[in-house]
């Protein structure tokens, strides 16, 4: 087991984009989180002993940033009410699980985490939706994780397939329409990033907010 937090992983090498820890404490977990997010950008997972340290790749943060202009801009034009926690750690102690979301949303449960910082999933509940960007794949269960901390939905894209998946009885089940935002579609809206590619962002957001306002 590793017991101190003097722990500094090395900038990974372009070549590794992931390194996998075996027998971490949660403490030291948690403290970890602490330290790296000081030191470079990571991506932290840990389940119940191994730890994983992810740097994203530029392709990865570009598309992490699409999806989240594009809920941000469907919920308002549709007038809801969101709280956003982008990639915000969610874990817990007594599941001995936590992970970093690329986007995190609450917004069937806005009101309940309005104007909270600190939430302990234990008590308060998990984000209505989260955006996972799998473009350098995970070499843990990720979506065990978020299974077990109740995430209500996840939407999932490699860089080319995008899935939607919703928790049903402690699993995620895949479907063609989101559940959270059930005006989007899921092959409409891989239809959307894809478009992304042949326009600039400012120019591609305004055919977003057109397209939803058809929808509507």
């Amino acid at each position: 087991m590793i017991a101190s937090v003097a722990l500094k992983p090395k900038p990974i090498p372009s070549e590794q984009q992931y390194i996998v820890l075996q027998g971490v404490s949660w403490a030291t977990y948690q403290n970890l989180v602490r330290e790296i997010i000081h030191e470079q950008r990571a991506r932290i997972t840990y389940d119940q002993g191994q730890l994983e340290i992810m740097v994203p790749l530029p392709e990865h943060e570009s598309y992490k940033r699409l999806f989240g202009r594009m809920i941000e801009t469907t919920t308002e034009e549709l007038g809801l009410e969101i709280r956003s926690f982008g990639s915000c750690t969610w874990g817990r102690a007594d599941l001995q699980r936590g992970i970093e979301a690329d986007e995190s949303y609450y917004i069937q449960q806005e009101k309940s985490v309005r104007g909270r910082i600190n939430l302990d999933l234990s008590t308060d509940p998990a984000p209505d939706l989260v955006i996972e960007i799998d473009i350098t794949s995970s070499s843990l269960n990720r979506m065990g994780i978020y299974a077990r901390l109740g995430v209500g939905e996840v939407w999932r894209f490699d860089g080319s397939q995008l899935r939607f998946y919703i928790l049903q009885e402690g699993s995620y089940t895949e479907v063609e329409v989101s559940q959270v935002l059930p005006l989007l579609q899921r092959a409409d809206v891989l239809a959307m990033i894809q478009k992304a590619q042949e326009t600039g962002e400012t120019t591609w957001i305004k055919a977003v907010r057109e397209w939803i306002r058809t929808l509507i």
